[in-house]
């Protein structure tokens, strides 16, 4: 448990510098981009990490739960494989992305060389997968924390570089925007990449027995085809999600720029500022996956309920105060930080969004480490037709629009949270409380 919080802390202490770091990035969007040119970069981002989730095809969860559930005389053979595994995947993928990413119509509206950039961060992702994966199953979370502080400290400079010392029209300006992206990323690669060279010397010189390239395949597929499906469904929807709000609020009368500027405020600002506390969160699921397959693998189910409350807790702690200020501050914070006063009123209506996302966020990766990434497909499915119906509907309707919007988004996280909750709560043995059951499923 100690080393579960040590990681947990590090990785939450150098998750609030990042946080930190992007919400100021995202200040100097909104000043350099504006509204429109802030709805277009928010606009494309999801279809971006589209191509960046195929790329990474979830290898670093599948890796970090095999190194986490396997002995340390089986990591040299599988990581051979992998690195096999990784070689072969991209070369398959890259000709594909050349092929069909020009031909996307999404980026039509955007600069013409944005589509090249993406296909040639492909092969960075794939790699720097097996970098993440490995430092996450050996809960080295100094490494990712280092890497994902770094990485967002580069984009803020290269940002804050390039507008200060050049001018750009709108489309060059929103181009760059993710060009020092995608630029972070590769910079901080070549960090992990060396740690993890040194590392795998070490691996080589251990004593080792040889796995089967077929079983190390059946062990990482069972885990990243799943949820792999599942964030290509996360990605995919959220990619959707911008083009569904838009024509809701059209059909509502609302003209196609004020859609774009509304959308650039939801997801600019109010997210924003509602999602930076789940700095939080995310560092619990980066610890959660190791730790929590480690324990299933043992059926050490007392550990799975205590971490299961610790987290609960916690999550508490931070996550209803956040939302008390967000509510009864919102017009401060989106005035002083992003000089804008008509996002106040969505963040304030969001607040159940974003405070059920903070324990959603730890729950997935419960589900991932206890082998359930099926269910937790099905229930982002689920979650996501009601949300995006419910939009529609109400987002289509002169008297609610925005508000219609907003409230298929809250309606869809508490589905997501219940179904979420109730799995985990039957499958590790304790009740709605919290409190452990006689029987426990291995």
């Amino acid at each position: 448990m100690n080393k579960f919080f040590k990681g947990t802390l590090l990785l939450a202490v150098a998750a609030f510098a990042g946080e930190i770091i992007e919400f100021i990035v995202n200040m100097v969007l909104a000043r350099e981009l504006g509204e429109r040119g802030l709805g277009l970069y928010m606009s494309i981002l999801p279809t971006i990490f589209l191509i960046v989730l195929l790329a990474s095809f979830e290898l670093p969860i599948a890796i970090s739960k095999f190194i986490a559930e396997k002995d340390k005389k089986y990591h040299y053979s599988m990581l051979n494989h992998v690195i096999k595994l990784t070689v072969l995947f991209t070369v398959i993928l890259l000709p594909l992305a050349i092929m069909i990413i020009p031909f996307i119509s999404v980026f039509d509206q955007y600069h013409p060389y944005l589509r090249w950039v993406v296909i040639a961060f492909i092969p960075i992702v794939s790699f720097s997968s097996i970098t993440r994966g490995f430092f996450m199953g050996k809960q080295q979370m100094g490494k990712i924390a280092t890497y994902n502080l770094v990485r967002k400290l580069v984009q803020l400079l290269l940002l804050v570089f390039l507008y200060q010392f050049f001018q750009f029209d709108m489309e060059t300006a929103v181009f760059i925007a993710f060009c020092t992206f995608i630029g972070s990323e590769i910079i901080v690669f070549f960090y992990l990449l060396h740690m993890f060279i040194l590392q795998f010397q070490q691996v080589k010189r251990a004593p080792s027995e040889r796995i089967s390239g077929s079983s190390v395949r059946k062990s990482l597929l069972a885990v990243s085809v799943p949820t792999t499906a599942l964030r290509v469904f996360h990605a995919l929807t959220h990619a959707i999600e911008p083009f569904l709000i838009k024509a809701a609020l059209l059909r509502a009368g609302v003209s196609g720029v004020v859609a774009t500027e509304h959308f650039g405020m939801l997801a600019g600002i109010a997210m924003t500022i509602g999602f930076f506390p789940a700095f939080i969160a995310h560092s619990f699921l980066i610890m959660l996956i190791p730790t929590v397959s480690e324990a299933y693998a043992e059926k050490n189910h007392e550990k799975l309920q205590s971490l299961l409350q610790q987290v609960f807790i916690i999550t508490c702690l931070y996550g209803i105060p956040a939302v008390i200020l967000f509510y009864f501050f919102a017009e401060p914070l989106t005035l002083n930080f992003f000089h804008s006063t008509d996002a106040a009123i969505y963040l304030q209506l969001l607040w159940p969004f974003f405070l059920l996302h903070y324990f959603i966020i730890p729950m997935q990766a419960f589900l991932i480490g206890l082998g359930l990434m099926k269910e937790a497909f099905y229930h982002f499915v689920w979650s996501t037709i009601v949300s995006f119906s419910v939009m529609y509907v109400l987002g289509s309707m002169h008297s609610f629009q925005m508000d219609g919007i907003i409230i298929g988004m809250n309606a869809g996280a508490l589905i997501l949270f219940l179904m979420h909750y109730l799995t985990i709560c039957k499958k590790i043995g304790v009740n709605l409380l919290l409190s452990p059951e006689k029987n426990f499923q291995s």
